[in-house]
């Protein structure tokens, strides 16, 4: 593929940099990432992987605009209270970045759509805010063998993990997690409460994440956890161990 002008201006302060150059940029463009949840990890890190210039971007998401939404969600405005936050967010990426698919969802992500959701993207996000859909991205990632980057925010506390199914080595969310809480909803927003600014610290280092796997540059977090405290403004990298016990050894769930 060719850029055209307005392509080389929009891309320019990406294509300068050595790591990225034109070849990179043309296989950021030809790539297609999931966002599961548009909230206060999906919407930033939607709006940031549209100016990359990711190719096709779905957006799955089955709620609707609240005004407690609006100091994460950076998406949204007053003017889409009581709206569809994927169909919004579709139309608001399509007004950064033309040149790129936006695919909305308005649906819950379950384990009977799951495949006809997904199966045409290359990379998913997990920006979901509860442990059952957490633990069906997981599994279903690690069946297809895809590569999963997955983020969870709580009060001041954000983690993010990131798993390539494509390499035989690769721990999975139930080696950290083996079994799911009895309350799945126990860390969500509405529950425990959160700071818009650490969802924004949280998606953007899912996005770079996202820029990593695709070029294959740097150190991703494959393998590992980041651990951020944002009281403390600390950041851990723990090493994820795959469990011998676990379903991603073929063991029965």
């Amino acid at each position: 593929m060719k850029f055209n002008k307005k392509q080389i201006e929009r891309y320019s302060r990406q294509i300068i940099l050595k790591k990225i150059g034109p070849i990179g940029q043309k296989k950021l463009l030809k790539s297609s990432v999931l966002i599961v949840g548009a909230g206060g990890l999906g919407s930033p890190i939607a709006i940031y992987l549209a100016g990359l210039g990711i190719g096709k971007i779905g957006i799955i998401d089955n709620d609707n605009v609240e005004i407690s939404n609006l100091g994460r969600q950076i998406i949204f405005n007053m003017n889409d209270i009581n709206k569809k936050k994927s169909i919004i967010a579709a139309n608001k990426l399509k007004k950064i970045n033309p040149d790129i698919i936006i695919k909305p969802f308005y649906k819950t992500l379950t384990k009977a759509n799951i495949n006809n959701i997904s199966k045409n993207f290359d990379l998913i996000i997990d920006g979901s805010d509860n442990f059952k859909t957490r633990f069906l991205i997981n599994d279903y990632c690690l069946e297809k063998k895809k590569i999963l980057i997955s983020g969870a925010i709580s009060k001041f506390d954000g983690q993010v993990y990131t798993f390539n199914f494509l390499k035989k080595n690769s721990p999975c969310l139930r080696c950290f997690i083996p079994t799911m809480p009895d309350n799945p909803d126990i860390d969500n927003c509405e529950n425990e409460g959160i700071i818009g600014p650490l969802a924004g610290l949280i998606a953007s280092i899912q996005a770079n994440e996202v820029i990593k796997e695709i070029l294959r540059i740097g150190n991703t977090l494959c393998g590992n956890i980041l651990i951020v405290d944002a009281l403390k403004l600390s950041f851990r990298k723990v090493k994820l161990h795959k469990r011998p016990d676990c379903y991603c050894n073929g063991k029965k769930k």
